[in-house]
């Protein structure tokens, strides 16, 4: 999360839990020394200059970095309350991890530009006249000028869906300062050559078809930049480009049902080459989704300096490519490894070592397709972590968005009508591996007598668990004096438990979290049934074997539930005296 704000209930339920449900599931099962969980406030960039700017219009006291510390204080606070188990939650510009992640990000610079994968490019930036000021990429907003895209509040080179474009591709472009057109500069900065690895890309999404853990949107995502540069026009333009003699050479693609048609071209340089063409002739077109190369620097203040080369002095890593590279920075502070250290290759190298990823959908072009170029072109034996995406989290059935028109609750806002385990069990439950979901808190909305999803899905913790947690001691208590019963748990009551067990990993593994609900909802639900229909015997034999297996049931869900629900799995492990 970035450096201006209070996490919103999409950065803790459409990521965070997830990844700690993940995280705890591992530690139980093969040792918490065996795992590492890291997260971190991203620091630097423009978006924190802004949001700068305008905490210190509404009064705010002190420095830039004492504005960013101040929130990763707030956002390290939330994530408490909402018992997320990060190992460190660091930040990029401060402390150790701050000095850590620049250095890093120096060597990182200087390992890509030694292997010839970087090059100066020169491209526009937008300029205020009547302000005299050159405009960050957040102070400037238009339409996205991808092909199929209906963002009109795209910034300077992205929109929110995570499009990647040139700045002078940008549609009717507006200065955030003067609400004016702003003027397109040039400026020089250092790119990474993407497009050289689209065989490599390629290749490794094609070895994830058909392995569970790669969710199908991710990789249809991916495949989309994977396709050969075009360009788009309406279909009635289509004659007046063919006219154009020096136009590139270009194949053309049309489908029955779409108004435009599709100018695919050998390389980017040609479709650049085209796209100036077209400006020129004053033809309207839009550019399809293709890899381009991948910015590493800009020009604002607040940034890690980029080491000198070629001549080339002043600039700061843009903030997108350095918090690719941020987890190995953080890996390296939490385990003391300083800036010389080497103990974090033993968990981003070795051949036993992996790395999840959990991430928003909007962002799997920076996490699915420039990290893994970037983390390749290293040559330096890096794993290639495992990409989790969620889908949006919508507030109601809108998309929220603090820099947009609607605003998220923010998470510290729910635990005031709602536990930390309640919503974590209805973030777990909400399918956003498949589609975005709409999280509507009655609480928060003021719905009378609705029907809160919240409150239902919790119950299955707060009363059908407990219900049962409660039945045993209870029943412990008055039939064998508060002395669990020796005995051996009846076959099937040990075979269904041993079915939940494994059916509960091999869903986690595909992080299917939703289903998880829906398989410790039907055991218990089972369970209780069981309990109710035994509990009549008036045999003490039989009340002691029906102790013996229901302690048996409370022992596996306590297990399974505890990635989940982790305070109160650790009450009744408490009481029941196990490790």
């Amino acid at each position: 999360p970035y450096g201006n704000k209070e996490l919103h209930f999409g950065h803790v339920g459409g990521v965070f839990v997830h990844a700690d449900i993940f995280a705890r599931f591992l530690r139980d099962r093969i040792g918490k020394e065996n795992v590492i969980f890291v997260s971190g406030t991203d620091c630097y960039g423009a978006t924190i200059e802004a949001g700068f700017e305008q905490a210190v219009a509404n009064g705010f006291c002190g420095a830039l970095a004492d504005y960013v510390a101040q929130n990763h204080e707030r956002q390290k606070e939330t994530l408490s309350r909402y018992r997320i188990s990060l190992d460190l939650f660091g930040a990029s510009a401060l402390g150790e991890a701050g000095s850590i992640h620049s250095d890093l990000s120096a060597t990182i610079f200087k390992r890509l530009y030694e292997n010839g994968t970087l090059k100066l490019e020169q491209t526009v930036q937008f300029f205020d006249e009547e302000k005299g000021a050159f405009l960050n990429g957040r102070q400037v907003t238009g339409r996205c000028p991808i092909q199929g895209c209906k963002s009109e509040t795209a910034y300077a080179d992205e929109c929110s869906l995570g499009h990647q474009y040139n700045p002078a591709e940008l549609i009717n472009p507006i200065s955030a300062l003067s609400g004016k057109p702003p003027k397109r500069v040039p400026v020089t900065n250092w790119f990474f050559d993407l497009p050289a690895y689209e065989s490599f890309l390629k290749d490794t999404v094609r070895s994830w078809e058909g392995d569970p853990r790669y969710r199908v949107g991710l990789i249809k995502t991916i495949k989309e930049f994977l396709r050969k540069p075009a360009i788009y026009v309406k279909k009635e333009l289509l004659e007046k480009v063919q006219e154009i003699k020096t136009m590139p050479a270009f194949t053309v693609t049309q489908e029955p049902q779409k108004a435009s048609s599709a100018l695919v071209f050998a390389d980017l340089t040609h479709r650049d080459q085209a796209v100036s063409l077209l400006e020129e002739h004053k033809i309207r077109y839009r550019t399809g989704k293709t890899l381009v190369p991948f910015r590493l620097s800009g020009n604002v203040k607040w940034g890690i300096p980029v080491p000198e080369a070629d001549g080339v002095a002043g600039l700061t890593f843009w903030v997108w490519p350095e918090s690719l590279w941020a987890p190995i920075s953080f890996t390296k502070a939490y385990l003391g490894d300083g800036i010389e250290g080497r103990q974090w290759e033993q968990w981003w190298k070795a051949e036993d070592a992996q790395a999840y990823q959990f991430i928003g959908e909007d962002n799997i072009y920076f996490y699915g397709i420039a990290e893994l170029g970037l983390f390749h072109a290293l040559n330096q034996g890096l794993q290639m972590p495992v990409i989790v995406p969620n889908h949006h989290l919508l507030f109601g059935k809108t998309k929220a968005s603090s820099s947009g028109s609607v605003k998220p609750p923010k998470a510290m806002e729910l635990l005031e009508q709602y536990t930390p385990e309640q919503l974590r069990i209805h973030f777990m439950n909400a399918s956003l591996g498949e589609k975005s979901v709409s999280f509507e808190p009655k609480a928060l909305l003021q719905q009378d007598g609705a029907f809160d999803t919240i409150l239902y899905e919790g119950n299955l913790v707060t009363n059908v668990f407990n219900r049962l947690v409660r039945s045993c001691f209870y029943t412990l208590q008055k039939h064998c004096n508060g002395v669990y019963p020796a005995g051996t748990v009846t076959e099937p009551v040990k075979a269904r438990s041993d079915q939940v067990i494994l059916e509960y990993e091999r869903l986690i593994s595909q992080f299917a979290f939703d289903k998880l609900f829906e398989l410790l909802n039907l055991y218990l639900r089972d369970a209780n049934k069981d309990w109710s229909r035994r509990a009549k015997s008036e045999d003490p034999a039989e009340i002691r074997q029906l102790l013996i297996d229901m302690f048996h049931i409370v022992r596996v869900a306590a297990a399974l539930f505890h990635p989940i629900v982790p305070d109160g799995c650790e009450m009744i492990r408490e009481y029941l005296h196990i490790d």
